[in-house]
């Protein structure tokens, strides 16, 4: 909490220069793709929400075919996203997804960040 009384937002995980990967961790994980429109990317995220809550829901039934849909769709939706699957950028550069960054081309800039 802030001293105004509201919750603080949470600190932002670092986003390399390019903007394709944020960091957790020191794990790269893929960003959703920026030129989705905006109404797309909306209606992503809220079927990626949906499916998590899907997730825990059937979790907590101990309902494993529930549980194994509810997986499909939130990799339907991160598919939608650009977060899974072909890499969303034109060049022909790797997708370094879930990488370690200290092990990749981002390794000067993540070693930049500090501790």
């Amino acid at each position: 909490m802030t001293g105004s009384g509201l919750p603080t937002m949470p600190k932002q995980h670092p986003t390399t220069p390019d903007g394709r990967y944020f960091v957790v961790r020191g794990r790269l994980w893929r960003m959703s793709n920026p030129n989705l429109p905006a109404a797309d990317r909306a209606r992503f995220v809220s079927d990626l929400m949906t499916a998590r809550r899907a997730v825990a829901q059937a979790r907590r039934a101990g309902d494993p075919a529930a549980e194994a849909r509810a997986h499909a769709a939130v990799d339907e939706a991160k598919h939608a996203l650009g977060e899974r699957g072909p890499a969303w950028w034109p060049d022909e550069a790797p997708d370094l997804n879930r990488h370690m960054a200290r092990t990749t081309p981002y390794a000067d800039w993540f070693a930049s960040l500090g501790p």
